[in-house]
């Protein structure tokens, strides 16, 4: 079934044609990746589907009464409203029905007859509705997303409006996944969050049951979640089934096909056009009519043709290519046992090497630190104990999360040339190699978006012909593309790379070392990416063995305590057996003991006399507390053995 149809759809900011002529439908089930090139209006076009962004041409249909959940409008909260208090939001209609369950629960001992039991058939019908809808589970799906988003106990507890961009985005994302709304409109689902978070989302995701549009540049998440590809272009869109890989070897093919599918036309209408020179030339050789005239009907079928442009791949992406650098020592940056603290520890005895032509990513989660080891190397933070070294001719180039310049009240071009000394049209030239253009470069440094900021600064850093280059989150704000352009720039890079990135795909072509923040401590891994992970899994499965063996020493030990002790108590069993009929023996004795002695004093006084009849009666009575003791002991013994 159609959920969505976007039929020529057109889009202008003023005199800005941001896209035109996007066509395309979202089925139920349907799990699209929404791509392009920065510009090219997927965002917008998300809120045109979301109905918070209208359009000039074209038409929208959708679906009778979708639901809809859309992440990047990010909604005002009272300032008590706990993260916590958001999450339940997504199940405000079952909380109002359980409100009104309890009080209707309330009035069913003031009732009675006919109203008593109409109450309890709106109970009942209330009840069966919560039930239905999933509200017994709402604490089981919460503790889902709080888990799988690592939502700690202190965030669940904190105001919303007291979070940061990053976390409010994280907190909307899982009220959202909570909503399980029919159709999930995501932009850049995997910002904000780090790998082991980014991975759940995939598996959430994969087995989600509605329909899903994502803008992403994640590779990974695109090869892992989506089954279809709708490329946004300037003037159009391009569909692609399958995932990301696919979209990639498909794109290349149809490029192809498209190229030979020109040429033959090409050799076609060259064909057709010699034809109609030589009829022309027998025409007039001839001064035949007859020829004149084929001439004129091939010329009618040559403009009948409907001629095929000539395909290409537009390339125009950033080039950022460092021609060569300057050789530093073996030894480029030295660091050893490294501690921080802030409210709370970060990490401790954080030591590693990093040689020359190294390229290495630091891993872990949001909020263990990888940021602060970058700042204590460039010397930005300090820390509590051990120190760096930095080697010999290293020359340091530093791209930040948010990037920001000295100046940015002035003009691309002007602070190009005026930073390095350098005359208008030089770094004009400079400029276009990062795609800094024709009226471009005259924009302020304060009017680009984050994207353009960090394209101006590789750019820049490139310029310098820096031997080290350390970068935190380097593909932040770039497209696909750009992101391609720049895994190849670092792979011919001929220095050293030190970086934190959370883009698996570009970790996986840049990477040849992997350092880890993994509960506070730092573990290096000589491997790229996959042997990382690999190392990983072989770890998992060995602590797992490990695990197991000592459960199965633990039950080994455990059944031989059990046997000894079956043992023990078998042993026992036997003696309390003899004790018993030893018990029984002297029972009976002391019964026939206590029957003489009962016998004697039930004589007369001419039968006995006084001395004798208390001496027997004093131990009559020493064996009567005797028996009792027998048998108490006999007891015992008889609980021992059937026990």
């Amino acid at each position: 079934m159609i959920e969505i149809g976007i039929s020529s759809l057109t889009k202008v900011y003023g005199t800005n044609k941001i896209f035109e002529n996007v066509t395309f439908d979202v089925k139920t089930k349907d799990r699209i990746g929404l791509i392009g090139r920065n510009g090219t209006g997927k965002s917008t076009l998300l809120k045109i589907i979301a109905g918070y962004e209208d359009y000039q041409n074209g038409q929208v249909f959708m679906k009778k009464n979708l639901t809809i959940g859309y992440l990047s409008q990010i909604p005002n909260y009272e300032d008590n409203n706990t993260v916590l208090d958001v999450l339940n939001e997504a199940f405000e209609n079952l909380h109002e029905i359980k409100k009104e369950m309890d009080k209707i629960e309330k009035t069913f001992d003031c009732l009675s007859g006919d109203e008593l039991q109409a109450a309890i058939y709106k109970y009942s019908s209330l009840h069966d509705s919560y039930e239905l809808s999933g509200g017994y589970n709402i604490n089981e799906k919460i503790n889902r997303i709080l888990f799988g988003l690592e939502i700690s106990e202190s965030m669940q507890r904190m105001e919303f409006n007291k979070l940061s961009g990053g976390e409010k985005t994280k907190i909307v994302l899982g009220k959202i996944l909570l909503e399980e709304p029919e159709l999930l409109l995501l932009d850049e689902p995997s910002n904000h969050l780090d790998i082991k978070s980014v991975e759940w989302l995939e598996g959430y995701l994969s087995t989600y049951s509605g329909t899903i549009v994502a803008v992403s540049h994640d590779r990974y998440f695109l090869d892992r979640v989506v089954n279809k590809i709708v490329e946004l272009e300037s003037d159009g869109a391009q569909i692609y089934f399958g995932n990301y890989s696919k979209y990639v070897a498909e794109k290349e093919l149809r490029f192809l096909q498209a190229m030979k599918d020109y040429e033959n036309q090409q050799n076609k209408i060259k064909k057709m056009e010699e034809q109609i020179q030589r009829y022309r030339i027998w025409g007039e050789m001839r001064d035949s009519d007859k020829m004149y005239k084929r001439a004129k009907e091939l010329e009618k079928r040559l403009e009948k043709i409907d001629k095929l442009d000539k395909p290409f791949i537009d390339k125009r992406t950033a080039n950022f290519k460092i021609i060569s650098v300057e050789r530093t020592g073996k030894e480029v940056i030295k660091v050893s046992g490294i501690e921080k603290t802030y409210d709370k520890k970060l990490f401790s005895d954080v030591s590693f090497t990093l040689f020359f032509n190294d390229s290495m990513c630091i891993l872990g989660e949001n909020g263990t630190g990888k940021t602060t080891i970058l700042k204590i190397i460039l010397n930005e933070d300090e820390p509590d104990s051990g120190d760096v070294q930095i080697g010999s001719n290293v020359k340091i180039g530093y791209l930040s999360q948010e990037v920001n310049f000295e100046n940015e009240d002035v003009s691309i071009v002007d602070y190009f040339s005026y930073y390095y000394g350098i005359s208008l049209r030089e770094a004009r030239t400079e400029l276009a190699k990062i795609l800094f253009t024709g009226e471009d470069v005259f924009k302020r440094i304060n009017t680009l978006s984050g994207g353009e900021k960090s394209r101006l600064k590789l750019g820049m850093l490139m310029y310098e012909n820096v031997n080290t280059l350390i970068l935190d989150e380097p593909t932040n704000h770039l497209d696909i593309e750009s992101r391609e352009v720049l895994e190849e720039s670092l792979i011919n890079y001929a220095g050293t790379l030190l970086f934190v990135s959370h883009d698996r795909y570009f970790v996986d072509k840049i990477a040849t070392c992997i350092g880890e923040l993994e509960n506070k401590e730092f573990k290096l891994y000589n491997f790229d990416y996959e042997g990382y992970k690999q190392e990983k899994q072989r770890i998992s499965e060995r602590q797992q063995v490990e695990h197991a063996e000592i459960k199965k020493e633990k039950t080994v030990s455990q059944n031989k305590e059990n046997m000894l002790r079956k043992k023990e108590e078998q042993k026992a069993k036997e003696k309390a057996k003899r004790d018993y009929i030893k018990l029984e023996n002297s029972i009976l004795e002391t019964e026939n003991k206590i029957i003489e002695f009962e016998n004697i004093l039930n004589l007369s006084s001419d039968e006995c006399d006084l001395d004798t009849y208390n001496n027997i009666y004093n131990e009559y009575t020493l064996l009567k507390e005797e028996i009792d003791k027998m048998y108490s002991a006999l007891e015992k013994l008889h609980t021992e053995i059937e026990g």
